[in-house]
């Protein structure tokens, strides 16, 4: 079940929309209660090329109070900076050995309702790192 079908459920057991009503008794129904929706929901891996090791974090835009990437305000505002394109995020350029060590980066999940499946790899961790920025900082 994910967040928001669960949000849902317990908005309706908790008013008492998911129970029968009498036919007698029943009322009509209020306005539907807000939920909120988030902005974004992606998986993030990275990986090395070998298959050897690998990491990987939930980040949930607007940033929350949930266990999963270090620094989520400066991933969701990056990611908000971009519109949602990874290949436009505005990294943080800096100088990097020229070692061939690739790493992959992944994003899954999806973004503003629409969905997400992104990979790139990366000649270093340094160069994954300036390419792009806080998101895949974990």
């Amino acid at each position: 079940m994910n967040k928001l079908t669960a949000a849902v459920a317990a908005v309706l057991l908790g008013t008492g929309l998911a129970g029968t009503a009498h036919a007698s008794t029943a009322a009509a129904p209020g306005p539907a209660p807000s939920i909120a929706v988030e902005e974004a929901q992606l998986a993030l891996t990275v990986s090395d090329a070998e298959g050897t090791w690998s990491r990987a974090v939930l980040l949930t835009c607007p940033a929350a109070a949930v266990p999963g990437h270090p620094d989520p305000a400066a991933a969701c505002a990056d990611l908000t900076r971009a519109g949602g394109d990874l290949d436009a995020l505005p990294g943080d350029p800096h100088s990097c050995t020229r070692e061939y060590e690739p790493v992959i980066a992944q994003v899954s999940g999806a973004y503003r309702g629409r969905p997400v499946a992104w990979s790139r790899t990366y000649p270093n961790a340094c160069l994954l790192d300036a390419g792009t920025g806080s998101v895949f900082r974990f």
